[in-house]
């Protein structure tokens, strides 16, 4: 696995969490096309850069994905 293409795949994951839309894990790896490995790479990715938040969906115990924004003063 290349770091580049890692990168990459962690701008698709990034466009598909800009709509602010709260999705679960299933919902966003399909969205994005990624294979599974590739999927929680770049998920590994915005999460070691702090751009996402995990939660759990009360409905149905899915994890669920959203993105962060930080805001600086």
């Amino acid at each position: 696995m290349d770091k580049k293409i890692i990168g990459m795949n962690a701008g698709t994951l990034w466009h598909l969490l800009a709509n602010n839309k709260l999705w679960n894990m299933q919902d966003l790896q399909q969205a994005s096309g990624l294979d599974t490995p590739d999927f929680f790479a770049a998920l590994g990715w915005l999460a070691r850069e702090d751009k996402v938040d995990f939660g759990h969906d009360g409905n149905d115990g899915h994890t669920t994905v959203t993105l962060m924004m930080n805001l600086y003063y």
